[in-house]
């Protein structure tokens, strides 16, 4: 795989606190130009929406964080799962991935230096123009309110991400005074759910239900409804979880009303770049091939890595480009593609989920080089195809595969799930969880929990949830056992040591300090 080592000072929360709060640089803008003063800059409608646009950068942050390395959210969580391994290059390749999967994370070293610090600033961007929303000359009604659900939403956002990683989190809802910035202590993990809660549920009715194809990415009414259900779920208020998301699931298998949500009749179609914010997807995260962007652009690439950092390496073809061999397949999803839990046969979304490289060589009478724990699997909803390979820039830093954080098929599954641990309505439980199967010819199943778990790794596999929904099942110790995985400890990422230093801040259980 090919490196790019930068010398930087390392910016944690607080430290990214101090930076955007004193406003010495502007993060306003993809490529800081001069400096300005916070107290004069949200002076135009124009400066408003750079300060919104500057709430989002963080949900597509790929390189970054403490150690300045690859961040991208899908990457960790699937070494960390029974999806994937990390693979790459070699056992010292992107350590961070290396160390999830093999479950030796300590505070010094794991993706808890991505996760934490771009989630954070996230988090003070989303309060920076909460605060200064209101007193921004010539800015319209209509747009303040948006323009404030959304940073609510995008707060709500960082903070469940910050929740499901690490539970124990500082709460700050406004820009701090850099003397507040060291003493700043974890708040109770239920009061931060009440606040994404609030957030949310302050959100929903000022996002419009629909958005302009020039506007695509940017949240809507439904991409919060349907998180304000997954914040639910994971807390375990099923009734509420399943209330949310009937709203957007509306009739299974139909097309509802008002959002115009429908299931893809074709599975591959979700995926592909020609087919972006298609009527499956509820929140996207919007990559784009036309930056052209180099490795002089580290920090700021907006196409997506992620899709060269999981092809085959040495390998190219009329369909697959080459890719530096990361995340490869574990042969336990293999097998669950193709000794399915409905009994017989292999699941018709084995061929759009995983490539068998190991064939794919042998019918062609070529090679590939076998990354570090290959297994000749090879992840295919976001692969780097050789027909999307940009013409411009570095071209294999400019792929314009999106990732659908939130599509239907997945709040039908958790609304499913909602309504069977909740004691529900069985009958549409079931009527959810057979839609999906449906639009891919299965046969029906009963809705257990059992089938919705099963459902949910087919249907779902390498799209960065195997992990959470593991940990929040309890299945996580025995699932990963094979990877190390242990119990009290690992549910949780280490609070990074450079935030531990001369600060409030505890260590999570099982880390040293």
């Amino acid at each position: 795989m090919k490196r790019r080592y930068i010398k930087y000072t390392a910016v944690s929360l607080l430290g990214m606190s101090s930076v955007f709060v004193s406003c010495k640089k502007s993060f306003l803008q993809l490529n800081p130009k001069g400096e300005f003063s916070e107290s004069s800059y949200y002076s135009t409608p124009d400066q408003a929406f750079a300060g919104l646009v500057a709430a989002y950068d963080p949900l597509l942050t790929e390189t970054g964080g403490i150690d300045g390395t690859y961040t991208d959210v899908r990457g960790p969580l699937n070494a960390a799962s029974d999806d994937c391994y990390a693979g790459g290059g070699g056992s010292s390749d992107t350590p961070d991935w290396q160390l999830w999967n093999d479950y030796q994370l300590t505070s010094a070293a794991g993706p808890q230096n991505g996760y934490w610090p771009i989630n954070f600033l996230g988090v003070s961007r989303a309060n920076t123009i909460l605060s200064k929303i209101a007193g921004v000359p010539g800015l319209s009604a209509a747009l303040a309110s948006r323009y404030t659900a959304e940073a609510q939403f995008l707060r709500a956002h960082y903070y469940f991400d910050l929740e499901r990683l690490f539970k124990n989190v500082p709460l700050i809802t406004a820009p701090l005074a850099p003397a507040d910035i060291y003493n700043q202590v974890q708040a109770k993990p239920a009061d931060v759910y009440t606040q994404i809660e609030n957030d949310l549920k302050a959100a929903i009715p000022n996002l419009p239900q629909t958005v302009i194809t020039s506007e695509s990415g940017r949240v809507t009414q439904g991409a919060a409804i349907a998180l304000l259900g997954k914040v639910y779920l994971y807390e375990q208020k099923y009734t509420e979880a399943a209330q949310e998301f009937a709203i957007i699931n509306g009739t299974p298998g139909g097309t509802t009303a008002g959002f115009g949500y429908a299931l893809q009749a074709s599975y591959p179609a979700i995926f592909d770049p020609n087919n972006k914010f298609n009527s499956e997807s509820i929140f996207e995260i919007n990559f784009t091939a036309s930056q052209a962007y180099t490795w002089n652009n580290w920090n700021a690439f907006k196409g997506s890595v992620y899709s060269e950092m999981i092809g085959p390496r040495n390998f190219g073809d009329a369909i697959y480009a080459g890719g530096w061999g990361f995340n490869p397949i574990t042969q336990q999803l293999h097998d669950a593609f193709t000794t399915p839990y409905y009994g017989g046969g292999k699941d018709p979304r084995y061929g759009y989920t995983i490539l068998n490289m190991d064939s794919l060589a042998a019918l062609e009478n070529t090679t590939y080089q076998a990354s570090y724990q290959n297994t000749g699997f090879f992840m295919l909803k976001y692969a780097p195809l050789t027909k999307f390979l940009s013409t411009q820039g570095t071209n294999v830093l400019n792929y314009p595969n999106d990732y659908i954080e939130i599509r239907l098929a997945d709040t039908y599954l958790m609304e499913a799930e909602a309504l069977v641990q909740g004691g529900g309505d069985a009958s549409r439980a079931a009527a959810l969880i057979n839609a999906v199967r449906a639009r891919v010819g299965l046969a029906p199943v009963a809705a257990t929990m059992a089938n919705i778990k099963a459902e949910r790794r087919l249907e779902l596999a390498t799209e960065g949830h195997r992990w959470f929904d593991l940990v929040r099942w309890g299945d996580a110790a025995a699932t990963l056992a094979f990877k190390g995985f242990k119990a009290g400890t690992n549910e949780l990422l280490p609070i990074p040591l450079n935030d531990l230093a001369a600060t409030k801040l505890v260590q999570n259980p099982g880390y040293a300090k």
